[in-house]
């Protein structure tokens, strides 16, 4: 091939190949020839053309052997680029080797903002601030460190013998240290026997920068040899981290069934609704005047587990008599659906979850308020109405009391076909127990003391909508569903 002799006068000569320079590589024949102002140790992705000012290549094939043909070696080393990345390549929540199965928990931590131990002096970004606090208060905030100027904010000892809350000294959100201090915690409980060192991962689902729900990801589980998962999230040192970061954790195993429950059964009074029915019936009546007070008194006390259910309700029935019948339809705009009922509903009601309302009020309200909120089962108390229109102060059939209730989510979940491994259910009192202890997973929603100590799971705030946390969704994929 002859020379460019446009390009020679600008002092470049184009590069050629004769005959004997061709080889059976289509890449070597065939490459782009180098510019001509590159410095002389640039290489292509194969050979290189050595003398751009030759006009052929006389000896192709030895230069060919003795370039560097992009394969590392003693002689060419690889040039090692800083890219300004750092990728760390490990496998601590792949799929488990064949033969083994994977032994992983999730623990979401819920931060308490609406309960703070302690007046917090960092606030919660996620607040709306107070007409003397400017909003650059919360955004200045640092996300990683400890906050606030004054050094004696910071602690410089370890808490005392009565928990210190820490989260108004480092942030009032899920801070780094939290989320440090928990991985410690767990650390110090046994693995098991041949198990590798501990992993963790951590998502933050509501928040990147100030979180109050953050899910990580535990493996191996603690040995449960040492402690089942029922026992070990009664644990003293994970209560004590508890009250000391002012958070509720919920600690599941991570199976399949974890992310895909298929049937979520909630009580009604106090968990759905705010209020409890039957007081509501009782303060209609003024006389006598302390009714209403006698009324509330034994459903606390039932609901706090020292009173059996069944007894209780029929004794505060039998208080009710007189009322007419049409008092149910009366209740029904005084009723107040908690806040995030609706969206959750909708979200569960989207990802094909059925849904069940066990009540131990009264049907006539109980199959109102699931039509109203589309829940597909309901099942409460009958009270018996008399000639006169009036309830006699009596009960038909079975009270939906706390064995009634676990039965009725077995046989719900046997009619759709549900293993109750995918079952989720929610309640508040200690008539809720059995049914949460028989379903997969237990959630103790703002409930009584020993509800929150028995229950699998605790939500403490001011939306049931929640719940979706515990599957793993982030609040974007919430959103979503709710919408």
């Amino acid at each position: 091939m002859a020379q460019d002799t446009g390009a020679a006068k600008h002092g470049s000569v184009r590069p050629t190949l004769s005959s004997c320079g061709r080889s059976s590589s289509y890449l070597s024949d065939h490459q782009q020839y180098r510019p001509p102002h590159q410095p002389e140790n640039h290489y292509g992705i194969d050979t290189v053309v050595e003398d751009l000012r030759a006009s052929t290549i006389t000896s192709p094939k030895p230069n060919l052997v003795s370039s560097f043909i992009g394969i590392p070696s003693p002689e060419n080393p690889p040039t090692i680029v800083e890219s300004g990345l750092n990728h760390d390549l490990s496998h601590p929540n792949c799929s488990p080797a064949p033969g083994t199965k994977t032994n992983r928990i999730i623990a979401t931590l819920f931060y308490k903002s609406t309960s703070p131990r302690a007046s917090n002096s960092i606030p919660s970004p996620q607040k709306i601030p107070s007409p003397k606090q400017s909003t650059s208060d919360l955004s200045d905030m640092p996300a990683n460190m400890a906050p606030g100027s004054d050094l004696d904010a910071f602690p410089l000892e370890p808490p005392t013998a009565d928990p210190e809350p820490l989260d108004h000294l480092y942030g009032s959100y899920i801070s780094p240290l939290c989320v440090t201090s928990f991985l410690h915690l767990m650390s110090s409980f046994p693995l098991p026997p041949g198990a590798t060192n501990p992993t963790s991962a951590h998502r933050c689902l509501d928040n990147a920068t100030h979180p109050a729900v953050v899910e990580l990801t535990l493996s191996p589980a603690p040995s449960p040899s040492y402690l089942p998962l029922t026992d070990l999230r009664k644990h003293e040192l994970i209560y004590r981290f508890e009250r000391e970061w002012n958070v509720d954790v919920a600690l599941q195993p991570d199976t399949l069934w974890r992310r895909y429950p298929r049937l979520v059964v909630f009580d009604m009074d106090s968990t759905l609704i705010t209020q409890e029915v039957i007081d509501l019936l009782a303060a209609t009546i003024t006389d006598p005047p302390d009714l209403a007070a006698r009324v509330a008194h034994i459903t606390h006390r039932a609901m706090l587990g020292e009173l059996e259910f069944d007894a209780a309700f029929r004794e505060r029935v039998a208080l009710l008599k007189g009322l007419p019948a049409a008092i149910f339809e009366g209740l029904r705009p005084v009723l107040d659906v908690t806040e995030g009922v609706r969206p959750l509903l909708r979200a569960l009601k989207r990802l094909g979850i059925r849904t069940a309302v066990l009540s131990g009020g009264f049907l006539p309200l109980t199959s109102w308020l699931a039509g109203e909120l589309g829940i597909d089962h309901a099942h409460a108390n009958e009270v018996v109405i008399g000639e006169d229109g009036r309830l006699t102060g009596e009960v038909k059939g079975l009270i939906v009391g706390k064995e009634r209730k676990r039965d009725l989510l077995v046989e719900i979940a046997g009619k759709e076909g549900i293993a109750l491994d995918q079952t989720i259910a929610v309640g508040d009192g200690a008539n809720d127990l059995l049914m949460m202890d028989a379903a997969g997973l237990g959630v103790a929603w703002n409930a009584k003391p020993r509800v929150q100590m028995e229950a699998g799971a605790r939500l403490n705030g001011n939306s049931l909508l929640d719940l979706l946390y515990l599957f793993g969704f982030t609040r974007e994929e919430i959103e979503i569903l709710s919408a």
